[in-house]
């Protein structure tokens, strides 16, 4: 089994700002570590006959002409924000004082 450490989803949790309890982390742990494994699995299988895919059935972008069409105007947009200062959304900030 890869060697996946608790710190190491600790360190992950932080950077993705997400708070987990020692439960989550012993489960995130068992479970990164399998998720590990099985992609060394795969690795083991592929040939080099055996070409590369990102999906099992080829798929084709269907692209429309980009038209302009009606759009709110900047008095309409804000009229639902709870906080703006007249012409843009007010908003707290999101990054941490390590940013």
């Amino acid at each position: 089994m890869s060697e996946i450490t608790r710190e190491q989803v600790q360190h992950l949790a932080g950077l993705a700002r997400i708070a987990l309890t020692e439960a989550e982390i012993d489960t995130m742990t068992s479970e990164l570590g399998h998720i590990v494994d099985s992609v060394a699995k795969v690795r083991e299988v592929a040939t080099d006959d055996v070409p590369a895919t990102s999906h099992p059935i080829p798929l084709v972008n269907v692209f429309r002409p980009d038209v302009v069409g009606e759009t709110l105007t900047a008095e309409q947009a804000l009229s639902g924000a709870p906080d703006h200062d007249g012409s843009r959304f007010r908003v707290s900030a999101i990054l941490g004082e390590e940013q």
